[in-house]
């Protein structure tokens, strides 16, 4: 085999690896978008996340919410992720952190998810999700529990909080009807 051919088949490994990391998710109902930096300071900051808090992120990613949360907040984390290969990141990353034994990872459907042990739920999901996913939360969460979302609020709902720099929203449960929406 010559060199040429050799990176020819490393180039293709490499831009089908790429496009399945980033395109995967449409498959499984959302693309992958990772959340930034401040937003997920903004989100731990907003829920006001500390040792005493279990952590519920739904669709984890490679873990940007997951290992700030346990390693420097102490709490305790369960990630929620569907895609297969963001769920070995998680669990190699998991491996590799000082707080492995503060975080869960749980492949599976977040729609099936169990959420009476939250005391905060983080999230970053479109609008569509997030509608699919309130009558969950409403049935299962906590008064007080705390939801923190990036980008896309809770639409009919008042948040308690948010920071519009970085588009984080907090919610404390029972939601709050927007002003004006009944709902």
């Amino acid at each position: 085999m010559t060199l040429t051919a050799l990176l020819l088949g490393a180039l293709i490994v490499l831009v089908a690896g790429t496009m399945y990391f980033v395109f995967a998710s449409f498959v499984f109902g959302a693309g992958y978008q990772p959340t930034p930096r401040r937003s997920v300071e903004a989100m731990l900051e907003l829920a006001r996340v500390g040792a005493g808090d279990t952590v519920i992120d739904l669709g984890a990613g490679t873990g940007a919410v997951v290992f700030r949360a346990a390693e420097r907040l102490g709490a305790r984390v369960v990630a929620v992720e569907v895609e297969p290969l963001r769920v070995l990141i998680l669990r190699l990353r998991r491996r590799l952190s000082p707080a492995r034994d503060r975080i869960t990872i749980v492949w599976g459907d977040l729609f099936r998810r169990d959420f009476r042990d939250a005391s905060v739920v983080a999230l970053f999901l479109w609008p569509g999700a997030m509608e699919r996913l309130r009558p969950i939360l409403d049935a299962q969460l906590r008064p007080g529990a705390r939801v923190v979302s990036h980008y896309h609020p809770f639409v009919g709902a008042q948040p308690t909080a948010n920071d519009p720099g970085t588009k984080v929203f907090l919610y404390r449960w029972p939601l709050e009807p927007a002003p004006g929406t009944g709902t």
